[in-house]
């Protein structure tokens, strides 16, 4: 696993993380920007800079083979120029899947919490 983090003047705006696979195949497994640095380019250089990474991890992971794939995944979840941008920094459209999310409950308060 990798983990490359952008920073603008010194604070966190987002980041990728990077696991290598078997057979040269590489995920990128997260990658997301927080909220308020979105609509400044700062995205695409990111994943630009993270599909690189992925591209030359076996240089600097000893044991990994040349890296032949990098993939990822998306969701409904991911924000709305997330596929755009995907796309532009030359990822194609694999599979498309519509599954239904569990709902989870609410947390509440721990077993033996008084009531608020």
């Amino acid at each position: 696993m990798e983990t490359w983090v952008a920073y603008d003047r010194g604070t966190p705006a987002g980041y990728v993380e990077l696991e290598a696979q078997a057979d040269g195949v590489v995920e990128i497994v997260y990658f997301g920007l927080l909220p308020a640095f979105r609509g400044r380019r700062i995205g695409g250089h990111l994943l630009s800079y993270g599909t690189a990474r992925a591209w030359d991890i076996a240089e600097r992971r000893e044991g990994l083979k040349p890296t032949t794939r990098v993939w990822l995944h998306t969701c409904s979840k991911d924000g709305e120029h997330a596929l755009d941008n995907y796309r532009r920094r030359g990822f194609a459209l694999f599979d498309t899947r519509v599954e239904d999310e569990p709902e989870v409950p609410t947390p509440g308060p721990w077993a033996g919490a008084h009531p608020a």
